[in-house]
């Protein structure tokens, strides 16, 4: 590769390694072509999956400041920069070579950090930023219904005429109790959601 190019793919590389929420390593020898395009199919557009050099990606690294062991990059390598939710690519990784075994995951770099391939699969069994929303909307949505039930129920009871003190005894939860035990409920969700933004990106091969 003559200087001119070696420079510029350094420069992109290093620009993927600083916009990209999380990068993963892995090794693609065995592949053919048709299954290396099933795999950008399958990660999507969000994630630029590339064939690099070793060398080329060892400087681009550090160039972006990112830390990646030299062990990481033994073998032939492809990195996949994932600019969208990296617990859904690595989840797709994982899937993916479950079907094709010639794709094994190295590791990678999450949050700054280098990680193994084991904290890849721990990222990959988490859940992803969409289910995590659902459930808290399912929370929210069970805890509202469950209030206009409660003032449903008063209500009829007031309208039929029923002497204050028997519509007291209605098997209701005050107001600011209902309000208490939805936000007791979508806790736990709220503080599980992880939003990485995505940035869409083009895949590129490069030998």
């Amino acid at each position: 590769m003559a200087k001119p190019e070696k420079a510029s793919a350094v420069s992109e590389l290093a620009e993927d390694f600083r916009t990209s929420q999380a990068t993963l390593v892995t090794e693609y020898r065995g592949l053919s072509v048709t299954s290396m395009k099933a795999l950008r199919r399958t990660l999507g557009s969000t994630t630029k999956y590339s064939v690099v050099k070793n060398t080329l990606t060892k400087i681009a690294a550090r160039e972006a400041g990112v830390p990646i062991p030299d062990e990481m990059l033994k073998g032939p390598s492809a990195l996949a920069f994932v600019k969208g939710d990296p617990i859904d690519a690595a989840r797709m990784l994982r899937d993916f070579s479950r079907e094709n075994p010639f794709l094994v995951i190295k590791g990678g770099i999450y949050e700054g950090k280098a990680v193994t391939k084991e904290e890849v699969m721990q990222l990959a069994n988490l859940e992803s930023r969409e289910v995590l929303l659902a459930k808290l909307a399912g929370a929210m949505k069970g805890s509202i219904a469950k209030a206009a039930r409660v003032f449903d129920a008063l209500r009829i009871k007031l309208e039929s005429g029923a002497p204050t003190e028997v519509a007291a005894s209605v098997d209701v939860v005050a107001p600011v109790e209902v309000v208490a035990e939805a936000v007791a409920e979508a806790a736990p969700v709220v503080e599980e959601v992880v939003a990485p933004e995505p940035v869409i990106e083009n895949n590129k091969e490069e030998a």
